[in-house]
């Protein structure tokens, strides 16, 4: 006897229902809207990729890719990010693309411990916006931010802020403090979780897991703690022994455009200056950012983390071979902001189609006629439903328009037709006159109307 089928998703994935997919299919486009606005265009990738493609470039998230079983002589792994395939695809086509301001939504995948309430997935959506290609220092680095301040206001989540660090200035401060060389990924990886961890963890992981004396790990601690707008450039360009280190002294001339350009673009107040930011991935090679959400006072919302990030990755096309072409990027977190968007949406207010109109017919069934008065809707682009029952129910299907939030019904009886004429009612009550008996012939272009004075 065969085993009971268990009927349920993998760990870490999720079914989206109808309701689901109208918050994130309006949340898509709102993203979308903003890249456009800024010039970008979109490309496609492949979600699986040579495994050799992908390995070295995540650091100790390396462990999360997941690994696919060799079909044919080719090892491949899924896609843990869309950066590197971008940079891959830079790589094969740089002569026809070194200059590119592209945005790309796709599904990722990570073997990483999910929580579903919290947008935390093993396979999710990334909604990345690059820019690639040769410019005036820190100007498309601060337009990023600007994306990010746009996209997270336009979706209307509550309050945010966007963390800034310079890889450069935290490679500065580890040698300024005494960090070796072949210690610094791995006591960078320890800094970044000092947003989920407090200091003195922190500390105990970098002595007694990574061997780092414990007097070089308090210097670290002393930088850490700083955080601020452009006057933490100007504390920081003070310090003697960090403006002598040449890596931390370029970081820091960059963050002051950074700050400079920032308030050019209006989005100042949004961003700070956070030492303690230090995001593990090893292809980053300027700035760095990651935006949160700073309404933390219900439990519902507390540990949703990062809502965006991304960082410059100037040496990741390069290392596939060929030109150099420097990028930076962001990704939006729309698996965490789903979660705070539904979290804030009454369910029962969400209207999952864009029908506006129903075709009804209360007692005489007139399928066909139904079908030949939907028909012409539908041909002048007017999103339209009827039932597919001869003689449904006339209750039936009053409670189908008021279910589905529909605004309009076109109500048809044979004895109106017989004078040329069909009624039109507003479900909603939005206009004055509540119910209108039109000609048959003007019914088009009396339901446009309608449809004007509802929106």
């Amino acid at each position: 006897m065969s085993s009971k089928l268990t009927l349920k998703t993998p760990k870490g994935t999720v079914d989206f229902s109808d309701k689901d997919m109208a918050i994130r299919e309006k949340m898509f486009a709102e993203i979308v809207k903003v890249f456009k606005r800024h010039g970008a265009v979109t490309i496609d990738t492949p979600v699986f990729e040579m495994k050799e493609i992908l390995t070295g470039k995540y650091g100790e998230d390396s462990k999360l890719i997941y690994d696919l079983k060799d079909q044919g002589g080719e090892i491949c792994s899924l896609r843990y990010d869309l950066t590197v395939p971008f940079a891959r695809f830079l790589a094969m086509n740089g002569s026809v693309y070194q200059n590119i301001k592209r945005y790309q939504i796709g599904k990722v995948y990570r073997r990483d411990q999910p929580s579903v309430a919290k947008g935390r997935m093993r396979e999710f959506f990334q909604c990345d916006f690059d820019i690639a290609g040769e410019y005036e220092a820190m100007v498309p680095d601060a337009e990023a931010v600007r994306v990010m301040v746009e996209i997270l206001t336009a979706l209307k989540i509550g309050n945010f802020l966007i963390k800034i660090n310079h890889r450069k200035i935290l490679d500065g401060m580890f040698e300024v403090c005494g960090v070796p060389k072949e210690s610094l990924r791995a006591i960078s990886s320890a800094v970044d979780k000092l947003d989920k961890m407090p200091w003195e963890e922190v500390k105990k992981e970098m002595v007694e897991q990574k061997g780092l004396d414990a007097s070089v790990a308090d210097k670290i601690g002393e930088y850490v703690k700083l955080r601020g707008g452009a006057e933490v450039c100007e504390l920081l360009a003070k310090d003697e022994n960090l403006i002598a280190n040449a890596a931390a002294a370029q970081g820091i001339e960059d963050m002051k455009k950074m700050f400079k350009y920032l308030a050019l673009f209006g989005v100042e107040n949004y961003a700070s200056f956070d030492l303690s930011l230090a995001r593990g991935l090893d292809y980053y090679t300027g700035v760095i950012y990651e935006a949160v959400f700073t309404n933390t006072e219900s439990d519902d919302t507390s540990g949703i983390g990062s809502i965006a990030a991304g960082g410059r990755y100037d040496d990741l096309v390069g290392m596939f071979g060929g030109k150099k072409i420097p990028c930076v990027g962001i990704s939006i977190g729309v698996e965490r902001i789903f979660s705070l968007l539904k979290k804030q949406t009454k369910v029962e207010t969400i209207k999952a189609n864009e029908v506006e109109v129903y075709v009804i017919c209360p007692r005489d069934g007139l399928l066909e006629e139904r079908m030949k008065i939907a028909t012409e809707l539908w041909d002048n682009g007017i999103k339209t439903e009827f039932a597919y029952k001869a003689k449904p129910r006339q209750q039936t299907q009053f409670d189908t328009c008021r279910k589905q939030q529909i605004p309009i019904a076109v109500i048809i009886n044979s004895a109106d037709l017989a004078q040329g004429k069909v009624k039109l009612q507003d479900m909603n009550g939005v206009t004055e006159e509540k119910e209108k008996l039109v000609n048959r012939s003007d019914v088009v272009a009396e339901v446009k109307s309608l449809l004007e004075k509802i929106k």
